[in-house]
């Protein structure tokens, strides 16, 4: 015991407790999305790229957990807010982890299907996208981290 009358072992426990439950509130940047497919007319497949105007880049619909969010339900908020469409989620891809700006920031991703009656909803936040073949998808992707996630979900829906 401390001489102040606390354990100092219960505090590094309940602090410990507390960050797993809040992890919104730790220096890791927490966010998921989704990598958005659908089944192309001609065969295969169709990957959506978002264009994001603010970072003038080509990505994956993701953005940042709201406290006390899921990572799948602010996945599929953020494809909602982002492209104004709805899809069905499938199975979780790998996790991303990289550095923005000196903080760590870990996406968890999940493989989503569009279906085809949904349509693109411009916005400020993306103001435009693209359907492409996986081919085309990986090279056109900004970011390293969003390219292995084309590999990913190839290998997740069996079509490698």
């Amino acid at each position: 015991m401390r001489g102040d009358g606390h354990h100092g072992g219960t505090y590094r426990r309940q602090a410990r407790e507390h960050a797993e439950e809040h992890p919104w509130e730790q220096g890791i940047i927490r966010a998921a999305g989704c990598v958005l497919w659908r089944r192309a007319p001609e065969g295969g497949i169709e990957i959506a790229l978002v264009h994001r105007p603010e970072y003038d880049d080509w990505s994956h619909a993701k953005g940042k957990l709201d406290p006390g969010e899921s990572a799948l339900t602010a996945a599929l908020r953020e494809v909602a807010e982002e492209t104004g469409m709805d899809c069905e989620p499938g199975p979780a891809l790998p996790t991303v982890r990289y550095t923005v700006r000196g903080r760590a920031k870990e996406v968890r991703y999940w493989a989503a299907e569009v279906p085809p009656c949904e349509r693109f909803v411009p916005n400020p936040e993306v103001d435009r996208l693209l359907w492409l073949r996986p081919e085309a998808a990986r090279p056109h992707l900004t970011h390293e981290h969003d390219r292995v996630l084309v590999d990913a979900l190839l290998t997740t829906l069996d079509l490698v």
